[in-house]
């Protein structure tokens, strides 16, 4: 048998030891983990965690009678102080109306009460629509499961025929024709921008 030969047939025996030499100080000189120990939290952590039940990302979604499709997301929902109430962060809703129109909600806040079915959103709330218009509130109330959106509050809207400004707006469809219609009340003041025709 050559030098050679003799090497190797060393070293098939020496590797395999050595390996099971370093995995057994692996185990040796681990750390030991008592399982009953507790999970490092501060108490007043815990207490907040579970005084402030939190969901991440949450997501609804629904359809009205009328074949309209609603859903509703948000970053994080929560439990509102003081009541039974839902508060929500980040929100954002759309409903694909049955007439093939989508519209697009954005707001900082809301609440929501599901036993009611209705939400109120607060804070540079933004609407969009297919349509082509933007609308900007600071308060929404809406409903969850039907077509039924409500600004009690002054709205702003730049669309196509130009910049509207009024007290109110509503959203919703009459029974007689079951289309949506979003209308504007108490004081609506039109800007109107005629688009410029090209020849």
């Amino acid at each position: 048998m050559d030098r050679y030969s003799r090497m190797v047939a060393w070293l098939k025996v020496l590797l395999p030891l050595m390996a099971l030499g370093l995995l057994s100080t692996l185990f040796l000189l681990s750390r030991s983990i008592d399982p009953t120990a507790e999970i490092p939290f501060a108490d007043s952590e815990i207490q907040d965690r579970l005084r402030d039940q939190k969901i991440t990302g949450p997501f609804f979604s629904g359809s009205t009678v009328g074949g309209d499709q609603i859903s509703f997301s948000a970053a994080k929902m929560g439990t509102a102080e003081n009541s039974g109430n839902t508060k929500a962060d980040n929100i954002s809703a759309q409903i694909d109306l049955a007439s093939g129109s989508r519209i697009v909600f954005f707001a900082d806040q809301g609440i929501v009460n599901l036993a009611e079915d209705q939400s109120v959103l607060t804070g540079n709330v933004l609407i969009t629509t297919s349509s082509g218009y933007k609308i900007n509130s600071d308060k929404l109330v809406a409903a969850m499961s039907a077509l039924s959106v409500e600004s009690p509050k002054d709205v702003t809207a730049i669309g196509p025929i130009g910049t509207l400004t009024a007290g109110a707006m509503r959203l919703n469809a009459p029974e007689s024709n079951g289309n949506a219609q979003l209308v504007f009340t108490n004081g609506v003041k039109l800007i109107y921008l005629p688009q410029m025709i090209e020849e």
